[in-house]
């Protein structure tokens, strides 16, 4: 069965991630996510990313990952491939984050260019230190490219569990809203970005991404070999 849904409106493709858990990234989940963003950039649509209710994503499958081998690998290197791909997209991405991000859940919200969150009982977490796990170099600069300076520190070395509150003012997200505005702002927002100069949004995401995208893909170089 599918685990996203995909609806193209008035030149705003919705995607919205639910494999009726956790939204984990298996590698059912990537590739389903990889087709409908390069489905979106076909129909010269900007995206509004979200998840379920009270759920962004939880992360990697941890079943998938429990393989280990260069399947588990291979994984982990899509997912961070993933956020590449957002981060180059060259329209307007938004991510509308229904609840909880963890772990590569949060390192995508990362990755758009707008990313509204909701008040709630919800966490923001780069688990990997707090579960045993030396946080890879790809993780590290998506983390880099979007925290402030303290918050970032804190979120590689303390995998500190950020509230929505306190996500907002380190840089998780941009804006936060009721749950019931989610889908509107998300929208909204997409709508606005949509009235800028096409070409000029496009040259300048790159222009200001350049270094950074370029860190992330040599760190996933250095993370996982070429």
């Amino acid at each position: 069965m599918p685990v996203l849904t995909y609806e193209l409106k008035d030149r705003i493709a919705t995607i919205t991630m639910d494999d009726g858990k956790a939204n984990v990234l298996s590698s059912t989940m990537i590739a389903e996510l990889n087709a409908a963003v390069e489905r979106a950039e076909r129909d010269g649509a900007a995206v509004v990313l979200s998840g379920c209710e009270g759920m962004f994503s939880g992360g990697f499958d941890l079943k998938e990952l429990g393989t280990g081998g260069p399947a588990a690998l291979a994984l982990v290197r899509s997912g961070f491939e993933l956020a590449d791909r957002v981060m180059s997209f060259p329209n307007p991405v938004v991510i509308a984050c229904p609840g909880h991000a963890v772990a590569m859940g949060v390192f995508l919200l990362l990755s758009a260019d707008y990313r509204v969150g909701v008040r709630g009982p919800f966490k923001y977490q780069a688990n990997e230190v707090a579960i045993g796990l030396p946080m890879p170099r790809a993780a590290i600069e998506m983390c880099r490219g979007r925290l402030t300076p303290a918050a970032y520190q804190r979120a590689i070395i303390l995998a500190e569990v950020f509230s929505p509150e306190d996500g907002l003012a380190a840089g998780f997200i941009d804006k936060l809203v009721e749950p019931s505005e989610l889908a509107e702002t998300a929208r909204s927002s997409a709508e606005a970005f949509l009235r800028l100069n096409a070409g000029a949004h496009t040259v300048s995401k790159g222009r200001a991404r350049e270094a950074w995208i370029a860190a992330l893909r040599a760190a996933i170089v250095a993370d996982f070999g070429k």
